[in-house]
Formats: structure tokens, sequence, C-alpha cells
């Protein structure tokens, strides 16, 4: 199974956090960077040459932005800062989801609607301009999180900041008011984020009870359903048994009846069988499905905003392993792909391990449905082969439990190298995946679900092929 030692076995997936993800070279960059950018504003500033009674301002805009959470708050704060600090009135004009000027608030009147008198908005500026008595300063967003808003700005413009009296406004002054709209920019783009993602939590909790209500329940009355097709089916060898009992063994007279009778007996039992294996198939794709279901939706997903799992023993050939095999059979089979079983199965057939059945099943039937659509025929010739195993692995330093590691093994070309490092990522699809339909989320999911368990995952080469693996721990940590 192209087993490389302990050293695979050894890399657990590490916990999410500050700076996960980030190498230590990676991480001294980083502080550096910030270095020469906190060195490059502190210059910049200078160059302002910002008053006293300016830096002021700005800080109590900061302080108060803080302070008052309520959007309208937070533009009456935008236009109230030039009255009170330069005894200038302010006007606060944003972008609608038509990507329309509309008038939001007035340093004298308030975040009310807009009188008659106030004319029409001004014009949608990217740059400081006067006009007559008016001075409009472009607001903008945070560059970064522009595709988080309802619109698409232009220019990063998400609205302007009208100042006014102009006409004894500075230089100086119109570089401190330009600053000031960047500083409103960033301010009320973070709060039309927030107002976004409380509208979307909103929505999520309403959605989950929708889905309890009308996804999991009526889900539940198929096994009903199920049972009831059960019971119709087996009528039909009860028939069968009776219509024995009627023809006495289909000894009838003639030959030609009595072999009439025998074929229909058949064609009787021929039907059963049928059904029944047809059922059967059903009813473990129904199983698995559900199964699928009910653990992605499940509430508390939703409630905590990542994986929860919901940890147990449970024997991962009987109740993890074998539904999956038995789900993708016809798929690979259609492939040309034979299934076999490893060494490690015959040795360690109950292989007992601590897993949230549902979310571990979805792990193996993504290995599994990556089997069907990439494994190719072997270099010495004996086609295309799936093979799933596993063996112990002892505690050890890194790894304070004992754990069960399970391969799937695929024949076909190895994956490239510079593409192995990056397999369990993010949208990531390698070089042999591009005839093949795919999102690059499957070993994403893979890496994150086992992550949870405290267990790992990676990729080896092997002779004639490819292993994908897991690592599964035993038992709960102490």
């Amino acid at each position: 199974m192209g087993d490389n030692g302990a050293a695979a076995d050894d890399v657990l997936f590490p916990d999410a956090g500050p700076g996960s993800g980030l190498g230590p070279e990676q991480a001294r960059e980083r502080v550096a960077f910030f270095v020469r950018r906190i060195e490059e504003k502190i210059r910049a500033y200078e160059n302002y040459e910002f008053t006293r009674h300016e830096s002021r301002a700005l800080n109590v805009f900061f302080d108060l932005a803080q302070e008052f959470t309520d959007k309208y708050d937070l533009w009456a704060l935008a236009v109230v800062i030039p009255r009170v600090f330069f005894g200038k009135d302010a006007r606060l004009y944003l972008l609608n989801a038509d990507k329309r000027l509309e008038w939001r608030c007035c340093s004298r009147r308030g975040c009310v609607a807009a009188p008659a008198d106030a004319g029409a908005p001004p014009p949608l500026v990217d740059a400081p301009l006067r006009h007559g008595d008016r001075h409009y300063f472009p607001i903008k967003g945070n560059h970064e999180l522009l595709s988080q808003l309802p619109f698409e700005p232009e220019k990063d413009v998400i609205g302007v900041l009208e100042i006014f009296p102009a006409t004894d406004i500075s230089a100086h002054e119109r570089l401190f008011f330009e600053k000031y709209a960047n500083r409103i920019g960033y301010r009320v783009h973070n709060r039309l984020i927030a107002i976004k993602n409380q509208e979307h939590l909103q929505f999520i909790r309403a959605l989950v009870q929708d889905i309890g209500h009308n996804v999991i329940v009526p889900n539940m009355y198929f096994k009903l359903f199920y049972r009831r097709l059960e019971s119709r089916i087996m009528v039909l060898r009860d028939i069968a048994a009776r219509f024995m009992d009627f023809t006495d063994g289909c000894s009838l007279d003639g030959e030609g009846r009595s072999s009439e009778c025998r074929r229909i007996k058949e064609d009787m039992d021929g039907a059963f069988t049928s059904l029944m294996e047809q059922y059967r198939e059903i009813l473990s794709h129904y199983e698995q499905t559900s199964l699928f279901l009910e653990t992605l939706l499940r509430r508390s997903h939703f409630e905590q905003g990542r994986y929860v799992l919901e940890p147990r023993p449970c024997n991962l050939r009987t109740q993890i392993v074998e539904p999956q095999i038995e789900r993708y059979r016809t798929r690979l089979a259609d492939r040309g792909v034979a299934v076999t079983l490893g060494p490690g199965v015959s040795a360690m057939p109950d292989p007992m391990v601590l897993a949230d059945v549902g979310l571990v099943s979805q792990v193996v039937a993504n290995l599994l449905s990556n089997a069907v659509k990439y494994a190719r025929d072997a270099e010495d010739g004996g086609g295309k082969r799936l093979t799933v195993d596993w063996r112990p692995l002892p505690a050890n330093a890194t790894r304070p439990e004992e754990a069960v590691k399970l391969t799937v093994f695929t024949t076909g070309p190895h994956i490239a190298e510079e593409d192995a490092s990056r397999l369990y990522s993010e949208g990531f699809r390698g070089g042999n995946a591009t005839s093949e339909y795919g999102t690059g989320h499957g070993l994403y999911f893979i890496k994150e679900v086992i992550g949870l368990h405290r267990g790992a995952v990676g990729y080896e080469r092997a002779p004639s092929g490819n292993v994908f693996f897991v690592v599964l721990p035993t038992q709960a940590a102490d």
C-alpha cells in the first residue's frame, strides 16, 4: 500500500489559530512587512503636518465610532465632527444598491429624509472637487472588502462628503478633509458589512429552522415508506408459495401445463429476487444520503459557525467503510475499477475509532468518489484497481493516543510533486484533474474534518499508483 514509514503517520493536522498555515520564515516576513508599513505611515503623517486640533478631531471620531454601533449614529458623527471642530457644515451621501448617491445625514438636521430644499445630490467624485461654496470629498471603501458590498463601486468610491462653506478652507484643510473622508469610508464600509453579516446570520437561523421542519422531519417518513414497500415485495414471495400450494407443486395434468406452471413460478421468484435487490440498493443509498443530510445540516454547525463533532466509539469497517464501498461499488464497476481489501483488513477485522460517523463517512465517500474519477490502468497491466486498507498506529511523542491509519490506493500515474503539497488546499485541483468535473473542495473537506478529530491526512506515492490516507484516534484525549 505504498507505506513510507512513520514520518507521514506523525504529521498531525495543526490546530486552527493565529498564524496557522504560516511557516517561521513567512511569519517573520509578515512582521517585517508591518514594520515597513508603520514607518511609511509615520512619514506620511509627518508630511501631512496635521495640527494638534486636527489630530484630536480624528481621534475623537475613532473613539466615538467604536462607542456607537448604530449606522445612523455613525453617519451623524461623521457630519458633526466638522461642525464642532472646524465650524463647517457637512452632508453625507452614500451609494445605494442602484449605485446612485443618496442623502444620508446633515450636520444641522441629522439623519432624516432629504428635505425639499436639499437640491440634487452632488457629483460622484473620485478626487476632491470645489464647486461654488461647496467642497466635495470622495468617501472610499476598503479595497480588499469591496466584493462584500451589495454593489460594485467604481474606483472604490462609496459616497461623498460635502463640506461648506468652502470659501475659507485652506489647501492644508482640504488635505485634512480628504483624509478624514477616507476614515469615514472605512468605518461606513465595515458597518455595512457588519449589517450584511447580521442579516446573513438571521437568515441562516431561519433557514436552519426551515431545514429541520421541511427537510429532516419529512425525510424521516421515508423510513416508513421503505418498510411498507418491503412488505409489499414480500407479498410477492407469499403469492409464489401459495401458487405452489394451489397447484400442488405444479404437478398438473399434462406436460405443457406443468411446464408453464414452473415457468410462472420461476418468473415470480425472479421478480421477487430482482425487486428485493433493487430495493436493498435504493434503501442503502437512502440511508447514506440521510446520514450525510442530517450530519451536514446539523443545527449546531450553523449555530456555532463551524463543524461540530458528535464523536463516539464506532467500528470503522462495518459502520463507515463497508457502507461507502457498497454505495460506490456500481459506479466503480461502471468505470472498470476492481475493488479489493488490503492485508490489514484481515489482520484487524474490526478496528474501533472515535469518530463522528456521519462526517467521517463523508470523508470516505470523497476518497471513493475521487477513485471513481481518477483511477487509471496500472503500468503492470493489471487494469484499474482500488484497494482499501488500514493498520494500527501506536501512540508516540507527537500523537499521545493510539490511532488507525486508513489508506485508499488507486492505480494510475503519480501525482506531480509540485501538486502533491497542495492537494488538501481549498479550491486546488491538480494537473490530472482537468478532464474530470470537480470543485477542489473534497480533499479540503477531508482535511478539515479529520483535523477536528485530532487526526492527520496525507498523500504518498506507491508502486503503480497513489495512496491517500487519514489517521483517526481510537480514544478521546486525556
